[in-house]
């Protein structure tokens, strides 16, 4: 099981979806794709796939993925993440919706 952390902008945006009550649909199924992601970041529900838009903020060198939040949804949710910063622990650089 990996440990979950968050970058400041990654967790302004989970504690807005939070606060929302209207977007609480939302917020259960970036709940559930996270689990999936802490469990198994190769979950196959999570779609997950390196994306090279977003710059890696633990390791210059290392990769970042993509992973469903949602899906067949306009301006469906993803969760954009990497490994590290230490062994079993994956850090959320971003909760947006699909660019």
């Amino acid at each position: 099981m990996f440990e979950l952390r968050f970058t400041e902008s990654a967790r302004n945006h989970f504690e807005s979806l939070l606060r929302n009550p209207g977007e609480a649909a939302v917020l259960q199924q970036v709940r559930k794709q996270m689990s999936y992601l802490q469990m198994n970041p190769r979950h196959p529900s999570l779609q997950t796939h390196e994306y090279y838009s977003i710059p890696n903020p633990i390791d210059k060198n290392g990769k970042v993925f993509e992973a469903y939040a949602q899906n067949k949804t306009p301006g469906a949710y993803r969760i954009f993440w990497c490994y590290g910063p230490d062994k079993k622990q994956i850090t959320i650089i971003a909760i947006t919706p699909h660019p």
